[in-house]
């Protein structure tokens, strides 16, 4: 089989001036970028806003294994799949970061069959969206250290000052870093350090925002450090965010490209799910709902993380109501989570299964939770067996969850009619959605209520660091933003090596940090880097362009 980036330069893609004109886009309201891509005006909202909202589909996942699940893969063919069995659907999805894509982790525009295009050019740096935030977020963090040189008019202490720097990139060795250092006229020495783009507060601001004024708003809110006497300085006291959202002019408006069989597609912004909310901008999910009758959307990792944050923080924003939940596993991956060695997936082995099953049924259990019809889409591969394909329908049916085989990866929206008959079917279903916690209540029981009945944790335990900055936070007017627990990808527990539905474990909150523009308060868990660092042989070692431009290598 071709490899993804050679299935994707195949492709036969569409001007997209014909993909926005099919979506009843007026000439105004596109500005392409090339032929094959554009920004599409935040005015489309305002001249539809009194169209009625389209069909919400989310697309989770079970906690990631090394065996892959397929989630963007499933949510890209699931938008095609609908299409051919004659509804108007498109999908929504998140940008991808330079950093996983050169390190470990990959491109993240689907795979096989069923990818978006250009998917070279979403995959590195489309339309500059990231660039937009990196600048912003730095001038910020220029503007905080000149304050510093020019005689710390706001009495910022140093070594309270939270506001580091970003890069698009994968390099531990920029996690911790001094700065100021040289002659007197060098700025003011002091320790800071850089995270990556994806972790900025300025993205989850834009993935938040409704439209450039909020987020100006939302730019204002954000806290740079504390004074010396512990008091909170934000980014308005610095007079930044005019400046800033001058920078993001373009970047707040969601992008428009295609699927390889021409579903119209909008992906815009790219939250981390582990420190973030994980989810593609509100104005992408708004504008698409008012475009199609079938938006697929998607969460982060899997849906501990990803659809806890997207229900509970993303929904109540953005005024977002669900129709379904598609919750994507392969039998390899729930095989690997049940113990099955990774070079034995291939083999037939119904009590790793048996054990890795349990995971999924959590997940299944907990989007219920919300009041939310749910199916599994099974990512097919060839040495799934019947019996083990039986045993993941008799599990599922025990939790009141339909299975609906796919196989878009190797014949893209044809080999997922079946999946999306069924999705239509649940979208018809009446739900009660409604998210786990009530704002009102306080930070700690917000967090509580995650932990217990998401992740199944006996109790929750705060570090002295964590109870100070819990009664600082409370005592500064917090108490009332939702929750966005930082926590491994791998568990439902904060230790990855905690596999399938672990119990009899505590959650330790190690550190509460308010993102006062993006409206939550992260609650850092376990070891959560916010800066990762490249693998033993990273992605990027095996990547290459010709002269003619034709890259190889990107997956």
């Amino acid at each position: 089989m071709l490899t993804d980036v050679q299935i994707a330069q195949g492709a036969s893609l569409r001007p997209i001036s014909e993909i926005a004109d099919a979506l009843g886009l007026d000439p105004g309201e596109v500005e392409p970028y090339g032929h094959d891509k554009a920004k599409v005006s935040l005015g489309v909202l305002d001249r539809l806003a009194d169209t009625p909202d389209g069909k919400l589909i989310l697309v989770t996942a079970i906690n990631p294994t090394a065996a892959g699940e397929g989630k963007t893969t499933t949510n890209v063919g699931l938008s095609m799949a609908l299409n051919r069995i004659g509804v108007k659907a498109m999908t929504t999805l998140r940008e991808p970061s330079l950093g996983p894509c050169f390190g470990m982790k990959g491109g993240a525009a689907g795979g096989g069959y069923a990818q978006v295009v250009p998917m070279d050019d979403i995959n590195l740096h489309f339309t500059g969206d990231f660039h937009a935030i990196t600048s912003a977020h730095n001038l910020l963090a220029a503007l905080v250290d000149n304050s510093l040189h020019q005689g710390n008019p706001l009495r910022l202490d140093p070594k309270r000052i939270a506001w580091k720097r970003v890069l698009d990139m994968n390099d531990r060795a920029l996690r911790n870093i001094v700065v100021g250092m040289g002659g007197k006229g060098d700025g003011v020495v002091r320790e800071s350090g850089f995270e990556i783009t994806v972790a900025s507060e300025i993205m989850a601001a834009l993935c938040l925002a409704t439209g450039l004024e909020d987020l100006k708003e939302r730019f204002s809110r954000i806290i740079v450090g504390h004074t010396y006497d512990k008091e909170p300085v934000t980014a308005a006291q610095l007079e930044a965010p005019g400046a800033m959202a001058m920078l993001m002019k373009d970047a707040v408006k969601p992008n428009l490209v295609q699927t390889l069989e021409n579903t119209p597609a909008i992906i815009h912004g790219g939250p981390f799910a582990n420190i973030a909310h994980g989810a593609n901008s509100v104005l992408a999910t708004r504008t698409a709902l008012k475009l199609a009758d079938y938006v697929v959307t998607e969460a982060g990792f899997g849906a501990d993380l990803g659809a806890e944050k997207f229900f509970d923080i993303v929904c109540p924003v953005g005024g977002l109501r669900p129709d379904a939940v598609v919750l994507v596993a392969t039998v390899r991956a729930l095989k690997k989570g049940g113990g099955q060695h990774k070079d034995d997936l291939a083999t037939e082995d119904l009590e790793a299964l048996g054990t890795g099953l349990a995971n999924l049924e959590q997940h299944l259990e907990n989007v219920q939770k919300y009041g939310l019809p749910v199916m599994v889409a099974l990512n097919r591969f060839p040495s799934d067996t019947d019996a083990e394909l039986d045993l993941v329908r008799q599990r599922c049916a025990q939790v009141g969850a339909e299975v609906a085989l796919s196989e878009v990866f190797a014949h893209g929206g044809a080999g997922g009619e079946d999946l999306a008959r069924q999705v239509v079917r649940l979208c018809e279903q009446p739900n009660s959605f409604a998210p786990l916690y009530d704002a009102a209540e306080d930070i700690l029981a917000k967090i509580e209520r995650v932990a217990t009945e998401i992740y199944r944790a006996d109790r929750v335990e705060l570090t002295a660091t964590a109870r100070t900055q819990l009664q600082q936070l409370t005592q500064e007017g917090y108490a009332h933003l939702p929750v966005c627990m930082a926590k491994t990808q791998y568990s439902f527990s904060d230790d990855p090596t905690l596999l399938g539905a672990p119990r009899g474990f505590a959650i330790t909150v190690r550190e509460l940090v308010v993102n006062a523009g993006a409206g939550f308060v992260v609650a850092m868990t376990g070891d959560i880097m916010r800066m990762p660092g490249l693998p033993r042989v990273p992605a990027a070692n095996g990547m290459d362009i010709a002269e003619d431009g034709t890259i190889t290598g990107l997956s």
